[in-house]
């Protein structure tokens, strides 16, 4: 149990941290001040819910993608924040891919680091 709290605290951090630098970064990307926290939680209960059952579906319909599912997951948590909280807006379709890629990346380098700590 203690292991799961830190693992979800973890990616708690690192899934803010990666939210911060999009927001940062990209100036169609625009997160709220107190919606942040919903936000990052919104988007954190996401990936969690829904990468096991997007690399389920790969594994069955499309396995040249299992290679991708953190970034499918990524923007599909995206999406789901952006409909579920206001706190959230990406505008245009290019912020919405280079927002992915950031987080994406940044949530895997936080993942790396902040263990570390």
């Amino acid at each position: 149990m203690p292991r799961l709290l830190a693992q979800m605290s973890l990616s708690l951090l690192a899934n803010a941290l990666a939210l911060v630098a999009a927001s940062m970064l990209l100036t169609g990307f625009t997160i709220n001040g107190l919606a942040f926290v919903v936000a990052v939680c919104i988007f954190t209960a996401s990936t969690v819910i829904l990468e096991p059952l997007i690399t389920k579906i790969a594994r069955q319909n499309a396995p040249y993608l299992l290679g991708g599912i953190a970034l499918v997951t990524t923007f599909v948590g995206l999406l789901v924040t952006t409909l579920v909280t206001d706190g959230l807006s990406i505008t245009g379709i290019a912020t919405w891919v280079v927002a992915t890629l950031i987080i994406w990346l940044a949530t895997i380098v936080a993942s790396l680091v902040l263990p570390r700590f």
